[in-house]
């Protein structure tokens, strides 16, 4: 397998490959820069000597050309110079020199151009030609064809080649090295929050990513990684302390079966006593059932994405019979049941009828003889309303915020030798509302207990 880059080697070699192109295009264009500069430089100096010729056929007649020409052409290392009449006829051709490339790059010359460049030896040259009018004007005007070799800038140029690919590797291997440098020095945050992140485990989850010590780009990052943490902490506390509860809340049935039989089987009793023992055993057998289904519906409901199914559904239908349900128990605990209002909701039906008969098992259990329970539902602008209101003692202001917690039992002035709650009544009627995207809250003050749920109108 193909070892993979790392970050800081992948930023090492893009900056490197960057700099060395921006390096290389800038050393291209200057010597591009240069080698025009120096063409027109040599153009100019032909365009001079055009014009000094052409001044001495001005001034010289034609049996005179030749000498004062090449008395002007020695005076000038590297130019070469060819005049001709119009007939043809050669007045002046530097000496030693082949003409017959020049005159191949003259006849490919487009009209009106004058300028241009051949080779010849290996060496190149750039030439120009003009016409010139002799002072006796006899043969008409005369043709000039000039040139000078390029071999000073040449070798100029091909030293300056040579420094410049010299500096433009130096300039890489620079730029490599202080890439790597600067890319190990901005990385070092990351490698402190993986420091960091490698140092979280069960036992310690109150690490968290250092946000100012951080760049901006680097911040959200460490604020998202905080806020992950701080969810896994908080739901680490919460099963730890779940299971803690739930070991608690099993502890207590399973010791009473266990003591009851062994004290039963320790010596021999009559049928009536067993059929006693075995009773109080089905009790306990039955709490433990009714705990398991209810933490398994619980999590059914935390873990769960969609609700089974959504309907339209008056509220009012349902509480009227929730109330035939608990219409006897409230009859015989001298407890007046009352309904207020109407409203219709989108969720589902028996996850709505479970969340009621929550509030309600629990309002009969702490409403007292000849009190009244009211259950009131209201619609608004966006939401559904329905309120759970029992008369009794308050629940305590400190309590309040964790009576939908797990397991959860209100102070022992308010719990009854009587009850059967395993304490999750109130936590599946959260789930089952956070299911429906709404909310559940709590008041209790003025004698008065009141659970408020809040359903949205549309469903989710």
């Amino acid at each position: 397998m193909n070892q993979r880059l790392s970050l800081t080697m992948r930023l090492t070699i893009l900056f490197s490959l960057s700099s060395t192109v921006v390096l290389l295009g800038l050393g291209i264009l200057i010597w591009l820069a240069m080698d025009h500069h120096f063409a027109i430089e040599d153009y100019v100096v032909l365009d001079d000597n055009i014009r000094l010729i052409q001044r001495i056929a001005a001034e010289q007649p034609v049996e005179g050309l030749p000498a004062r020409l090449k008395e002007m052409v020695e005076h000038h290392p590297g130019f070469v110079a060819h005049v001709q009449t119009a007939q043809g006829q050669a007045l002046y051709a530097t000496g030693g020199f082949d003409f017959g490339s020049a005159f191949e790059a003259v006849a490919r010359l487009r009209q009106g151009d004058n300028a241009f460049v051949w080779e010849q030896g290996g060496q190149q040259y750039r030439g120009m030609r003009a016409l010139a009018t002799v002072a006796d004007g006899q043969g008409g005007p005369l043709s000039i064809m000039v040139g000078m070799d390029t071999e000073i800038h040449a070798h100029f140029m091909h030293a300056f080649r040579k420094s410049l690919a010299f500096y433009i590797t130096l300039a890489a291997i620079a730029s490599g090295l202080f890439g790597w440098w600067a890319a190990r020095r901005g990385l070092s945050p990351l490698r402190l929050m993986a420091s960091r992140a490698s140092g979280v485990n069960a036992h310690k989850l109150d690490a968290r990513m250092p946000v100012d010590a951080v760049p901006v780009e680097m911040a959200d990052l460490a604020v998202t990684l905080n806020a992950m943490l701080e969810r896994l902490q908080d739901d680490f506390r919460r099963l730890s302390e779940f299971s803690s509860d739930l070991a608690h809340e099993l502890r207590t049935p399973i010791t009473n079966l266990m003591t009851q039989t062994h004290v039963v089987l320790s010596q021999p009793r009559d049928a009536a006593k067993y059929r006693e023992v075995l009773a109080s055993n089905a009790e306990e057998l039955q709490r433990l059932g009714r705990m398991v289904s209810d933490m398994l519906y619980l999590a059914k409901m935390e873990h769960g994405i969609t609700l089974p199914s959504e309907e339209a559904i008056n509220v009012t239908d349902e509480v009227r019979a929730l109330f035939e349900f608990y219409d006897a128990l409230a009859e015989d605990k001298g407890v007046h049941l009352h309904l207020q209002g109407k409203a219709r909701i989108v969720g589902d039906r028996l996850m709505l009828r479970r969340a009621l008969s929550n509030l309600l098992s629990n309002a009969l259990r702490y409403t007292p003889k000849g009190k009244r329970i009211l259950v009131e539902a209201s619609e608004q602008p966006g939401n559904a309303t329905i309120v759970v209101e029992n008369e009794g003692e308050e629940i305590s202001p400190k309590l309040l915020p964790s009576i939908f917690d797990r397991f959860f039992r209100a102070d022992k002035s308010r719990t009854r030798a009587e009850t059967d709650s395993v304490g999750l009544g109130l936590s599946i009627t959260q789930a089952i509302m956070v299911a429906h995207g709404g909310k559940i809250s709590a008041e209790s003050s003025a004698g008065k207990t009141r659970f408020i749920l809040t359903f949205p109108r549309q469903a989710r």
